[in-house]
C-alpha cells in the first residue's frame, strides 16, 4: 500500500507512484484490486469543512460567488492537461495535484465526478515499449549489437492505443484516490449510451448510486470500439448531444446527472478576445450567450479531438441544461495545484459561463476606462482639475439632504449588524459635509502645482537638457470600509494629481458611496473626464481585484489591519500602500508636565479608539510610579471606563494589578490600553522599535534636549513631541485629506496626500546627440550642470 502524503503535487507523492507506474507500463497486465466500498470514510489527513450545499437544479448559477455553494460537480480533464509534453505518457505530478483537490471537495461532502482524457497517451507509452523491447530482442539475436537509437517505431493506431491504456489509467486514477481513503469507479460510454433511452437509465441509476456511496465516478469515451460522431445531431438542443469527444460528453454528463458545475481543465486560461498568445490578447472573466461573435478561437490543442470551439458549444448547451461552466487551465505549474478548489470559492480563475448579464460595465472595462480617464485628467490644465474640484466640494454642501438621505438607509440596515466604532465612521453629518468641503477645497489649492512640476534641470551637453517632472502614478485601486467620507477624499486627491480610481467600498456603505459617486462624476463632467473615477458595484473580491496587475498601479487600503494584511497577501505583482497594525505608543517622560500627560492620554486613547493612529501602548517612565502624576492618568483611564493590561515589568511592581498583556505589540482598537514601565527614553525607543508598528510614536516631556533625542532616534513615520497622536492625518497635517498612512520606508510614509500619489519621469531634449560622441575619442564631453528649475505661477 502506497503512503499517504497530503500534498499538492508534491515530489514525495509522485515519487512513491513513479516506481508502479513503471511496472505498469512494462507489464503486459497492469491491475490494482479496487479499494472495497466504505461507508465510513477516514478524514484524518483532509480537513472537514461545513458548506452549506442544498439548491435546486434548473438554473445555473448567476454568479461566481456563487459557486462555493455547488453540490454536485463533474470536472472534465482534457488531453493536454493528463497527458506529457511529448504526448507518450502522463503528467504524474499535474494528475496527483488534481486528485488531491478533487478529494479535499469529495471530503467537504461534494459529490465528485471525473471527465478523463489520458487512455490513448498511457497506451502509445505501454505499446510503444513493448515494440521497442520485441525490436530490440530480434535485432540481438540477429546482429548480436543492440540498436535501439536505429529503430523506427510504427505509427500507432489510436483504438489500439486506447485499448492498451485504459487500465493502466484507471489502476492509476485508484492508486491516487486510495491515499485520500475514496474510492473512485470506472464508466466507459459511447455516445448510442446516451441515445438509447434503455441504456441512458442504466447509465443515470449507475451514476446516482455510486455518488450515494460516496465513489468518484471517473467516466471515458470508449475510444477502442467509440463509432463516429452522427452527422447533423451536435448540440442541437438541449436533448439531443452527439458524444464525440470528452467535450461534449462531459457536458452531456452534467446535464443528465442535474450537476451544478461543469469544470472544464484545458493548457488555456479560457476564452480571449483574440487568438490566446497574441498581443492584444484579453482573457475573458465572462461569457455570456450570444456573445460568440466576439471571440476569435484560435488553433486546436497540441493533443485531443476537440478544440476551444468545442469547449465552447459544449459548455453553452450545458448552461442551457442548467449548469454553470468555467474552463480554466490545469497545465500552469503556478494554479494547476489549486485551480479546482479556487473555482469552487468563487475566485476569479479562468472564463466563467453566465446566463445573466450585468447592466453595468466589467471591473476590467471599468478599469480601462479609469486608464483612459486618467489620462485625459492628466493634460487638462492645473486650473481645470481644481475646478472639478471645487464643484465637488460644491455638490457635498448643495446636496447635502440627498447625500443624508442616502446615509441615514445604511444606518439603518447596519443596525445590530455593524459595533458601534463601525456604526460612526459609517454615520455622516453637515459637519462631516462642511469638513469635507473644507479639505477638497484645500487639495484643490495645493493641486496648482503638482502635476509637471520640474523637479530637476541638468545640461548634459551642449544643446542636450533633462528634466525630471512629477507625473501620475497611473490607475489607483483604493479599498475602504465603512467610510463613506473617504470617497471624496480619495476622489479629490486622485483629481489633482491626475490619477485614474477604482473604487471598492464595503456593502454597508452602498448607498452612501453610490449618491457621492454620481456626484463626483458630475463634478468630473464639466471637463469631459467623467469615467476618470469608477466604483466597483459588481460581486468582485477583494482578492480577485488584487490580480489585475494589468490594470491597476497601486493598490491603497483604507481599513482595519486585517484588512490591509489580506490585501498585502493576495496583491500579487501590484505595489500597496499602506500599515497593518496601528500599534501607537506614548512615552511620559519622568520631566513630563503635569498638566498636559493626562489631556494627551485621552485624546490620544478615548477621542476615537478604533482609528489606527490612538494609543495603544503607555510607556511610563519608572521615577513617575506612586506619585500624584500617575494616580490621575489611572484615575481618568477607569473615569473613561479603558481596560488596562499590564506589561511584564509593571505587573512586578504592583501587588494587585491588572491582567497582564498577553502580548506587547497588541492593536486594541477599542477602549483597551496595555501600560508598561521602561528606566529611561533609550529604553523607551528601544521598546517601540521592538514592539511598535511604526505608525505613531509620541513623547511627553518638558526636557527639549530629550524631546529632541526620542524625535531624532525613533524610526516610525510620524514621531511627535507634546502632542496626540491623533493628529497623525491628512487633514490635520493640512493635506487636505490622505489616501492612507503609510507605514512603508518605500516611497511615501506616513500621511499620504497628493505629493504621494506622484512619480517622475525623464524629458530629454537635444539635438541630434548619439552616445558614442561622447567615448573616449569623440567630438563631445559631457557637463551635467544643474540648471535653475522655473518656478510655476500658482496664482
Amino acid at each position: 500500500m502506497l503512503s499517504r502524503v497530503y500534498r499538492s503535487g508534491s515530489q514525495s507523492f509522485t515519487h512513491r507512484l513513479l516506481p508502479w507506474v513503471q511496472s505498469t507500463t512494462l507489464s503486459r497486465s497492469c491491475r490494482v484490486q479496487p479499494s472495497a466500498i466504505r461507508h465510513v470514510r477516514s478524514w484524518s489527513n483532509i480537513p472537514f469543512i461545513t458548506v452549506p450545499l442544498s439548491r435546486m437544479h434548473g438554473k445555473s448559477f448567476a454568479h461566481r460567488s456563487e459557486l462555493k455553494h455547488a453540490k454536485r460537480i463533474v470536472v472534465k480533464l482534457g488531453s493536454a492537461v493528463v497527458t506529457r509534453g511529448d504526448e507518450c505518457g502522463l503528467a504524474l505530478g499535474r494528475l496527483a495535484s488534481i486528485v488531491e483537490q478533487v478529494s479535499v471537495l469529495q471530503n467537504q461532502g461534494r459529490e465528485m465526478m471525473l471527465v478523463t482524457s489520458g487512455a490513448v497517451a498511457f497506451g502509445k507509452q505501454r505499446l510503444r515499449h513493448e515494440i521497442l523491447l520485441s525490436q530490440s530482442v530480434r535485432q540481438a539475436l540477429h546482429s548480436g549489437q543492440n540498436q535501439l537509437k536505429e529503430m523506427a517505431i510504427p505509427v500507432l493506431e489510436a483504438r489500439a492505443c486506447a485499448a492498451a491504456g485504459q487500465s493502466g489509467l484507471m489502476a492509476l486514477y485508484e492508486a491516487m484516490f486510495t491515499q485520500y481513503s475514496i474510492c473512485a469507479a470506472q464508466i466507459l460510454v459511447t455516445n448510442l449510451d446516451f441515445h438509447d433511452e434503455q441504456k441512458r437509465r442504466n447509465l443515470n441509476g449507475t451514476l446516482h448510486e455510486l455518488l450515494r456511496m460516496n465513489i468518484v465516478p471517473i467516466v471515458n469515451t470508449n475510444d477502442a470500439v467509440v463509432p463516429p460522431a452522427e452527422p447533423n445531431s451536435d448540440l442541437q438542443g438541449v436533448n439531443v448531444i452527439s458524444v464525440k469527444d470528452n467535450d461534449s460528453l462531459a457536458a452531456r454528463l452534467a446535464v443528465e446527472m442535474k450537476t451544478d458545475l461543469l469544470i472544464v481543465l484545458s493548457d488555456v486560461e479560457g476564452l480571449f478576445d483574440s487568438p490566446p498568445g497574441s498581443d492584444d490578447a484579453k482573457l475573458i472573466d465572462i461569457f455570456y450567450p450570444g456573445d460568440q461573435q466576439s471571440v476569435t478561437f484560435g488553433t486546436k490543442s497540441r493533443v485531443g479531438m476537440g478544440g476551444m470551439e468545442a469547449k465552447v458549444k459544449a459548455a453553452l448547451w450545458a448552461l442551457q441544461g442548467g449548469t454553470s461552466v468555467v474552463i480554466a487551465n490545469g497545465t500552469h505549474p503556478k494554479v494547476s495545484g489549486h485551480v479546482i478548489t479556487d473555482i469552487v470559492e468563487g475566485k476569479k480563475v479562468g472564463t466563467f459561463f453566465s446566463e445573466v448579464k450585468p447592466a453595468g460595465p466589467t471591473v476590467e472595462q471599468q478599469g480601462e476606462m479609469a486608464r483612459s480617464g486618467g489620462r485625459l485628467l492628466a493634460t487638462l490644465e492645473p486650473e481645470q482639475r481644481a475646478e472639478i474640484i471645487h464643484h465637488l466640494a460644491d455638490l457635498l454642501t448643495d446636496q447635502r439632504d440627498e447625500i443624508l438621505l442616502a446615509n441615514k438607509k445604511d444606518l439603518e440596515e447596519a443596525e445590530g449588524r455593524l459595533a458601534a466604532p463601525l456604526l460612526k465612521r459609517l454615520s455622516l453629518s453637515t459637519s462631516k459635509l462642511n469638513s469635507l468641503a473644507i479639505g477638497l477645497r484645500q487639495i484643490a489649492a495645493s493641486s496648482q502645482d503638482s502635476v509637471g512640476r520640474v523637479l530637476r534641470r541638468t545640461r548634459i551637453a551642449k544643446d542636450l537638457e533633462l528634466e525630471q517632472v512629477t507625473v501620475p502614478i497611473g490607475v489607483l485601486l483604493v479599498i475602504f470600509e465603512s467610510r463613506p467620507d473617504c470617497l471624496p477624499q480619495v476622489a479629490a486627491l486622485a483629481i489633482a494629481s491626475g490619477n485614474g480610481l477604482l473604487l471598492k467600498g464595503g456593502k454597508e456603505a452602498s448607498h452612501s458611496n453610490r449618491i457621492l459617486h454620481l456626484l463626483t462624476q458630475e463634478a468630473l463632467s464639466i471637463h469631459g473626464v467623467k469615467e476618470a473615477v469608477q466604483l466597483v458595484n459588481t460581486r468582485e473580491e477583494v482578492e480577485d481585484l488584487c490580480r489585475l496587475d494589468k490594470m491597476i498601479d497601486l493598490i491603497i487600503p483604507r481599513g482595519s489591519s486585517q484588512l490591509v494584511r489580506n490585501i498585502q497577501k493576495a496583491a500579487k505583482g501590484i505595489p500597496v500602500m499602506g500599515h497593518s497594525e496601528g500599534i501607537c505608543h506614548m512615552y511620559v517622560d519622568s520631566e513630563a508636565s503635569v498638566d498636559k500627560v493626562t489631556r494627551l492620554v485621552r485624546d490620544s486613547k478615548c477621542e476615537y479608539p478604533a482609528a489606527c493612529n490612538a494609543l495603544e501602548t503607555l510607556l511610563i517612565h519608572r521615577d513617575l510610579l506612586r506619585t500624584p502624576l500617575f494616580d490621575q492618568i489611572i484615575d481618568m483611564l477607569r473615569v473613561e471606563q479603558v481596560k488596562i493590561h499590564a506589561g511584564p515589568k509593571f505587573a512586578s511592581y504592583l501587588t494587585f494589578s491588572p491582567s497582564e498583556v498577553k502580548s506587547l505589540r497588541t492593536e486594541y482598537g477599542d477602549l483597551e490600553l496595555c501600560i508598561e514601565v521602561v528606566d529611561s527614553v533609550q529604553e523607551a525607543i528601544d521598546h517601540i522599535h521592538k514592539y511598535g508598528s511604526s505608525h505613531t510614536d509620541v513623547i511627553v516631556t518638558e526636557n527639549e534636549k530629550t524631546a529632541e533625542f526620542f524625535l531624532q532616534h525613533v524610526d516610525s513615520a510620524c514621531v511627535f513631541w507634546n502632542a496626540s497622536t491623533r493628529f497623525s492625518d491628512g487633514y490635520r497635517f493640512g493635506l487636505g485629506a490622505e489616501v492612507g498612512i503609510s507605514t512603508s520606508r518605500i516611497h511615501a510614509r506616513g500621511p499620504v496626500g497628493l505629493e504621494g500619489l506622484l512619480t517622475t519621469k525623464w524629458l530629454l531634449r537635444g539635438q541630434d546627440h548619439v552616445v558614442s560622441d561622447f567615448s573616449e575619442h569623440g567630438s563631445l564631453k559631457y557637463l551635467h550642470e544643474s540648471l535653475p528649475i522655473p518656478q510655476r505661477n500658482t496664482n
